[in-house]
């Protein structure tokens, strides 16, 4: 069964097919319907860019040290918290990598958060969405991880003593990739859920109810874009360790 065509989507195929299938065509995929191939999670993905530079762009001029307003104490607040976490489990030389976390933070905050808007969908309910950032992050972690030890970044799967590394090896494999696919499930699944609960009591009762589940939806928002990134935090403080 075909998904549900939203507005936003739908002016992309009416004005934009060609662009749509090339894209798809770069990266070997095919549109099931080559004549509109932008789905609803392609869209609400340059949906959510697009708001995080405007936020960012209206942001940027209005920082003050003397006068802070409230959206840059909101974005301050986000920065010392991701701050704090990194310190924590990275260390205080964990700051380099900040700048990923925060990213993948912010775009997975508004990606959630989108699906709150009327005619809108939170595109990491869709798994594609999900597994590109679990595939950004298992990427970085091991990219962090050959950068901070060089080829001793193997030892990393090899376990503490020699003679284990026959074990550990295919264990520690497994390990790696599974981390992916774990990550995808976590979020994909929790927005795919939420969403539809929403959707239900939309539908069923009148406002006043669905504002509870909305504000759930919310809550489990920010809490997943968390969970998100603190496990990025996690696998790449264990990534640059060194082993001793």
């Amino acid at each position: 069964m075909p998904e549900h065509e939203l507005w936003f989507t739908k002016l992309f195929n009416d004005y934009a097919p060609g662009l749509g299938a090339s894209i798809l065509s770069l990266v070997g995929a095919h549109a099931e319907n080559p004549a509109r191939p932008w789905a609803n999670f392609i869209t609400m993905q340059i949906l959510v860019a697009l708001l995080v530079m405007v936020v960012f762009a209206i942001l940027r001029p209005r920082l003050s040290v003397d006068n802070p307003g409230r959206m840059q104490h909101v974005f301050e607040l986000i920065y010392d918290f991701l701050r704090g976490q990194t310190d924590e489990i990275i260390g205080h030389h964990g700051f380099k990598y900040l700048s990923f976390f925060g990213t993948l933070f912010i775009f997975i905050l508004f990606s959630n958060l989108i699906g709150i808007l009327p005619s809108f969908e939170s595109p990491t309910m869709f798994p594609y969405v999900p597994a590109g950032c679990a595939i950004a992050t298992f990427i970085y972690y091991n990219g962090m991880g050959f950068a901070a030890n060089g080829a001793g970044y193997i030892k990393h799967y090899l376990g503490p003593v020699w003679w284990l590394a026959p074990i550990m090896l295919p264990i520690e494999i497994v390990s790696n990739l599974a981390r992916p696919l774990s990550l995808t499930i976590r979020l994909f699944a929790n927005m795919f859920a939420g969403e539809q609960v929403t959707l239900v009591f939309l539908a069923l009762f009148p406002p006043a109810i669905p504002a509870i589940f909305m504000g759930l939806h919310v809550f489990v928002s920010f809490l997943q874009a968390y969970i998100f990134t603190l496990l990025t935090m996690v696998y790449v403080g264990g990534a640059v360790e060194h082993e001793h």
